[in-house]
């Protein structure tokens, strides 16, 4: 993806959040490029002094992909059930996240697991949990620790990986806004 349309896409996540607090009409965007248009799964990230504030995406898109990132700031901004919905108050100092996925793939073994390059969906019975990428990476985790902490993310014991889970890999493709300094 061009440098351009990630800029469009967090221009446009930090529009639509900031419209959804205020009550206002969403953005759309006029003439997409051609990857934008495209279908991919993405996550939206919200950050408040470098804090996880807000995080909500999807696997699967039935809809071009800066629809989804417009559908997913307003999820992270008002759904993620860890934290209150954005107020204006909120709005005042806040980064933004895009996490543009590819398709999943069921590993058949654990070493097919690259920390670093792989997010995690992780399946057991009705629980499921997900992290990107990136959240491996930014705690220095090895793929075991990824593993266990997928597990509690899931809701489940973090050994729970090693018997009868799905585990998925995925990859993405992130970008964001820069924190003030």
């Amino acid at each position: 993806m061009k440098k351009t349309e990630q800029k469009v896409l967090l221009q446009l996540a930090r529009a639509t959040i900031v419209a959804q607090v205020h009550g206002q009409s969403l953005p759309v965007l006029e003439k997409p490029s051609e990857t934008l248009l495209s279908h991919s799964g993405c996550f939206v990230t919200i950050k408040q002094q470098g804090q996880l504030r807000g995080c909500i995406g999807s696997f699967v898109a039935q809809q071009p992909l800066w629809e989804t990132v417009r559908e997913m700031a307003v999820s992270a901004a008002t759904r993620d059930p860890r934290f209150y919905p954005m107020r204006p108050a909120d709005l005042a100092d806040f980064q933004l996240e895009i996490s543009v996925l590819s398709p999943l793939q069921l590993v058949q073994s654990i070493e097919e697991i690259q920390v670093g390059r792989h997010g995690l969906y992780l399946i057991k019975g009705h629980a499921h949990g997900v992290l990107l990428p990136q959240v491996a990476t930014e705690y220095g985790w090895d793929r075991e620790t990824f593993l266990r902490h997928t597990c509690l993310k899931a809701g489940l014991p973090e050994t729970a990986w090693k018997k009868d889970c799905e585990i998925y890999i995925f990859s993405a493709e992130v970008f964001g806004e820069e924190r003030p300094a």
